[in-house]
């Protein structure tokens, strides 16, 4: 699939996933609830206080039919009970609501009801619909990992496949970012870059065509590769952006949907089930594909 719209139709299509919601008692959530009932993406527990979220419901006249409100009024608690729902098999994605991140992740990474797995790396996965390109762009990891050493770079390259694959990319093309595309001593993540090359020639990263160093136009844009004598399966042709350190990513992020008028998703994987951490500035058509997102790859995992 290249674009949200086929995503949403496949999506449609896919067997029933469940959404928890952790702290649903917020117009905003509720209102991303109601258009993901309405364009049958997705169901929902909605963890939080009963009542109020009752009232929100009936206010906006959500289907109740596809949701479940979990009533849990004490706050401290409310993360957890979501959590749970997912660790438990009842649903098959959280998702943030109004709640501070630090509380949710902190519930998420419990040991004895969270969703991480062993010695695994949670980061975020962006997808992006940018009108300058034919095909999804997947940037990573913009909003968890601060400064990756290699080793965690090689689980966000893996991350980012799984999510890549679950979009139909069989085979996706990784490029690892650094200012030039040549290597300089002096340029730790043109260093970086070439090592996962390599390893992902040696088969130590699978299922993806890994080069690098790249600049960003060589990255995306034959014309560029071309002119600076780049001969690569990955220049001109990225389906995976991997970004040096969170600063170049949250740029590049940014700089996707102000400047270049992109849409996109996002979820954090690595753990047990997908997690949808949108953010209040996201628009509601970016928190509806970022569940949908995340219910794409909830069920490839199952498959």
């Amino acid at each position: 699939m290249n674009n949200f719209d086929e995503l949403l139709e496949t999506v449609k299509k896919a067997n029933p996933v469940k959404v928890s919601v952790a702290q649903a008692d917020d117009e905003e959530v509720i209102e991303t609830v109601k258009m993901a009932t309405e364009n049958g993406i997705a169901q929902f527990y909605l963890v939080g206080n009963g009542k109020a979220i009752q009232e929100k419901c009936s206010q906006l006249h959500v289907n109740m039919s596809q949701v479940e409100i979990v009533d849990e009024p004490d706050l401290e608690k409310t993360p957890r009970t979501a959590v749970s729902l997912v660790s438990s098999g009842k649903a098959q994605v959280l998702m943030k609501g109004l709640i501070h991140t630090a509380d949710y992740l902190k519930a998420v990474l419990d040991k004895e009801i969270g969703l991480r797995k062993d010695k695994s790396l949670l980061s975020h996965v962006g997808v992006f619909q940018v009108p300058a390109f034919d095909h999804f762009i997947v940037l990573t990891d913009a909003a968890m990992i601060i400064a990756p050493d290699l080793g965690q770079k090689v689980s966000i390259i893996e991350n980012a496949v799984m999510v890549a694959r679950a979009l139909g990319i069989e085979t996706p093309k990784v490029a690892a970012l650094s200012a030039v595309e040549t290597v300089n001593p002096d340029m730790p993540s043109s260093v970086e870059a070439a090592i996962l090359a390599k390893m992902g020639e040696r088969g130590q990263i699978k299922n993806c065509i890994i080069d690098g160093p790249l600049a960003f136009d060589n990255a995306v844009s034959k014309e560029a590769a071309e002119h600076k004598g780049i001969h690569s399966p990955v220049a001109g042709a990225a389906d995976i952006l991997l970004v040096p350190d969170i600063e170049a990513g949250n740029i590049l992020y940014k700089s996707f949907t102000y400047a270049a008028g992109a849409t996109m998703a996002g979820i954090v994987v690595g753990a047990r089930a997908p997690i949808v951490l949108t953010s209040r500035a996201d628009t509601a058509e970016s928190k509806l594909y970022s569940i949908a997102l995340a219910v794409q790859v909830a069920n490839a995992q199952v498959r």
